[in-house]
């Protein structure tokens, strides 16, 4: 099937129209008929066109060469009451056990990240637990509705689990389409919060867009989520690109043990959508985190630079900034304040380093450039 007819099929499949709801109407984040962010996002079309058609030979890793855990379910709980244990599953799917409450972030099981089960950037592994042995968790967070994030086949699995959905404005509608009773889902705007079980969630600003279609740009909220039990807190940024609202997170809602940064995806034609490894550290200094856990890499091919290279970059601005970076095997849980993983498990392979390929987000320079080193 040609490029073009994918990119007409793909525009269809998210043309369907979306309700305003009152709430929507009412965030300060909505004008003019859809949300916005908190600084505007840049992006060089052509240039991030023609980053599609430029081929990279390490932008997937070869078959079978990722070391994936395939975790016990009971793995996944803590060892003490009250404890965190983090398993990183890919990408931007974390299981998080908090306080004895389990979240499960931006679950993506399918095979491709698309709008159809034959579409879309395929994941170079397999899930590392099955989903029909995964523990069932108390609540799913939903960081924003892209495909690489809302996952339609995987939430119309968990449709009939006895389970919460937290979820940005405007999303809730998209999971009652998929068979969510609406009494499941709550929807959030920036800095409201809500209780599942001993944890406090709250919805953070993030800097970046939604929709699954032309026609659907901005029509659903997108956020970052603090996570708050009375023994540890943390935070997951979803997509975001680096902005000041950071600091304010950090002094409203941290410090964090443990921050959870997207440092893959990123390009020179859109500096602000994505943070990138460097940005990814000042974020995680910005909101007072103790510990930070790389997502949003190693899973997909969302962008021209190679699959190693997030990781390799990370290291490099982490130790810069003493910053102390967990880098757990997909699939391997483990518990960030008892047993800091810092393994280096990715192969060696040519990469770009940040002074070769620098992303820096417009209109906003922080007090000390990713690229300087600690003070």
């Amino acid at each position: 099937m040609s490029i073009p007819l994918l990119a007409v099929l793909a525009i269809l499949a998210g043309a369907q129209g979306l309700p305003v709801s009152p709430r929507m109407q009412n965030s300060p984040q909505w004008r003019d008929g859809r949300f916005h962010n908190p600084q505007p996002i840049h992006n060089d079309t052509w240039g991030s066109l023609t980053s599609l058609f430029r081929s990279n030979p390490y932008g997937r890793p070869l078959e079978g060469t990722i070391p994936v855990v395939h975790p016990h379910p009971a793995e996944l709980s803590p060892l003490a009451e009250g404890g965190l244990k983090v398993t990183w599953l890919g990408h931007s799917t974390v299981f998080l056990t908090l306080g004895g409450t389990r979240i499960l972030t931006d679950p993506v099981w399918s095979e491709r990240s698309g709008p159809f089960s034959w579409v879309g950037p395929r994941r170079y592994y397999a899930p590392p637990i099955p989903l029909d042995e995964l523990p069932r968790p108390d609540v799913v967070v939903i960081s924003h509705d892209h495909y690489d994030h809302l996952d339609r086949r995987t939430l119309e699995a968990m449709r009939d689990w006895d389970i919460r959905f937290v979820v940005p404005l405007g999303v809730g509608a998209r999971l009652v389409r998929w068979g969510i009773h609406p009494s499941r889902i709550t929807e959030l705007d920036w800095w409201e919060h809500t209780q599942v079980g001993t944890v406090e969630i709250t919805a953070t600003p993030a800097r970046h867009a939604s929709g699954r279609g032309l026609f659907d740009k901005d029509r659903t909220l997108w956020a970052g989520y603090a996570f708050r039990s009375p023994e540890h807190r943390v935070y997951f940024s979803g997509d975001t690109g680096l902005f000041p609202g950071l600091r304010e997170i950090g002094e409203r809602l941290g410090p964090f043990d443990l921050t959870m940064l997207e440092v893959g995806a990123y390009g020179p034609a859109w500096p602000d959508w994505h943070l990138g490894p460097e940005q990814a550290v000042e974020a995680h200094l910005m909101v007072k985190g103790a510990r930070m856990l790389p997502i949003h890499w190693g899973l997909f091919t969302l962008a021209g630079h190679g699959w190693t290279e997030p990781a390799e970059r990370l290291q490099v601005a982490a130790q810069a900034r003493g910053v102390l970076a967990l880098t757990p095997r997909p699939g391997e849980p483990f518990e960030p304040v008892r047993q800091p993983l810092l393994t280096r498990w990715w192969p060696n392979a040519p990469w770009k380093s940040a002074q070769e390929v620098p992303i820096r987000a417009g209109g906003f320079t922080p007090e000390l450039s990713p690229m300087d080193p600690v003070r």
